[in-house]
């Protein structure tokens, strides 16, 4: 399992690189787009617009992390953490206009038989752009694992698509010469990333939201704290987790033998219980079946 930080600490961490990733999208969107305009190139305008929309994700990271700190209420008890869910899929949708907007302009450049004109300032301020956006990309998946935060995992998908997008371009700048298509062909590549991250985006999203099993790996520390905490053949299975951002409920099953009082029965499933919560941080709901 993931560490998870505490939650003053999530929110302050997500706070902070939302409004750095705000304040370097607004600048690295006005160098390209006026790089674009000078040049004539359809696919760095594409991807200018594509960095500004990075600073209305941010945006959306910083509400969702807002409003899913605050605490379990009487209509809401398992708390607000999936708000985060919310932020991802609305990054998702808007990864997704843009990628659609990107396509149908390349496709349209295309058509026309326009072609671009770089010069060595395009090339110097789209190879800054690729470099910042993968620091931003680190930066924002390190503090989501930390932080189990999911609307900021999503924001480093569009962090990491506009890095890509970037690539390419540069790619393209440097190697495509005089080729009058390339700048079209460039923006279509760059659409199917960003669709390719939308999708990714919307998969992590929905998952969570349907509920997951847990891993291997963390199946088999559950069942081993089980066997040291009981004398009897438990049987521990029927593994569940259901995620509201940062704190996470886990269900099972355990079958015990209909010989053991109730009171034991109680007593063995509160230390399991408690061990679960102190070393995989999931807070656990046991069903006891007769065996």
């Amino acid at each position: 399992m993931e560490q998870v930080v505490k939650k003053g600490d999530s929110n302050n961490s997500v706070v902070t690189i939302s409004w750095l990733s705000i304040i370097v999208n607004i600048l690295l969107f006005a160098l390209k787009y006026w790089v674009g305009i000078v040049s004539g190139s359809v696919a760095i305008i594409a991807d200018a617009w594509h960095s500004l929309s990075d600073s209305a994700t941010s945006l959306i990271v910083l509400l969702s992390a807002k409003f899913s700190s605050r605490p379990a209420d009487k209509n809401h008890p398992f708390g607000h953490g999936r708000a985060d869910l919310i932020g991802s899929l609305i990054i998702g949708t808007l990864l997704g206009v843009v990628a659609f907007e990107m396509l149908m302009k390349s496709i349209t450049e295309l058509f026309n038989h326009q072609k671009a004109i770089f010069n060595l300032f395009a090339i110097i301020v789209i190879a800054v752009s690729v470099v910042v956006k993968e620091i931003m990309a680190q930066i924002s998946f390190y503090i989501a694992r930390r932080t189990g935060n999911d609307a900021l995992r999503a924001d480093g998908w569009h962090h990491r698509s506009d890095s890509i997008s970037s690539i390419i371009i540069l790619i393209g700048i440097i190697f495509g010469g005089n080729i009058w298509w390339m700048d079209g062909f460039m923006g279509i590549i760059v659409s199917i990333m960003l669709f390719y991250a939308t999708f990714m985006v919307f998969k992590n999203a929905v998952s969570k939201l349907l509920g997951e099993s847990p891993d291997n790996k963390t199946i088999k520390t559950i069942t081993s704290i089980c066997r040291e905490e009981s004398e009897y053949n438990i049987n521990p299975h029927h593994f569940h987790i259901h995620s509201y951002g940062a704190h996470k409920e886990l269900t099972f099953h355990i079958n015990i033998s209909k010989e053991i009082s109730l009171c034991d029965a109680h007593k063995t499933t509160s230390r399991i219980e408690k061990r679960i919560q102190d070393e995989l941080k999931l807070d656990p709901t046991i069903r006891i079946e007769p065996l």
